[in-house]
C-alpha cells in the first residue's frame, strides 16, 4: 500500500510561501522522491470591514482592509519519510499549513 501526502500551504506573504514550496520541493529532490506540484490556486482576495468604535455602531468605518491570500497545493507520493520532513519544518508564523494523508491500494 503506498500513502499519498498532501500539503496545502496558504499566506497572505508570497515569497514566504515560495519559500516553504522550494525548500518541500528541494528535500522532494533530493531523496528521490515523486512529488506532484506544486499546484497553484487563483489568489483569493478578502475583504475586512473595520469598524471605529466596539459598541456595534456599524455606520462608523474605516476604509476596508484588502489582501490576497495565495494557495500552493504539493503531494508526495510514497517516501513516508520524505513526507514527515516536509511536515515537520518550522514553518514561518504567516503560513498556514494542511497536511492530509491518503492511503491508496494498488490495482493487481
Amino acid at each position: 500500500m503506498t500513502f499519498v501526502t498532501r500539503i496545502r500551504l496558504q499566506s497572505g506573504n508570497r515569497p514566504a510561501l515560495e519559500r516553504v514550496v522550494e525548500q518541500i520541493r528541494s528535500t522532494a529532490e533530493r531523496k528521490g522522491a515523486e512529488l506532484r506540484g506544486p499546484h497553484s490556486e487563483p489568489a483569493e482576495r478578502l475583504d475586512v470591514p473595520l469598524h471605529k468604535t466596539t459598541s456595534g455602531d456599524n455606520s462608523r468605518t474605516f476604509r476596508s482592509w484588502d489582501y490576497q491570500v495565495f494557495t500552493r497545493q504539493l503531494e508526495i507520493v510514497g517516501h513516508n519519510d520524505v513526507a514527515r520532513r516536509a511536515t515537520e519544518i518550522d514553518f514561518p508564523s504567516g503560513v498556514h499549513v494542511e497536511v492530509e494523508l491518503e492511503q491508496v491500494e494498488q490495482m493487481a
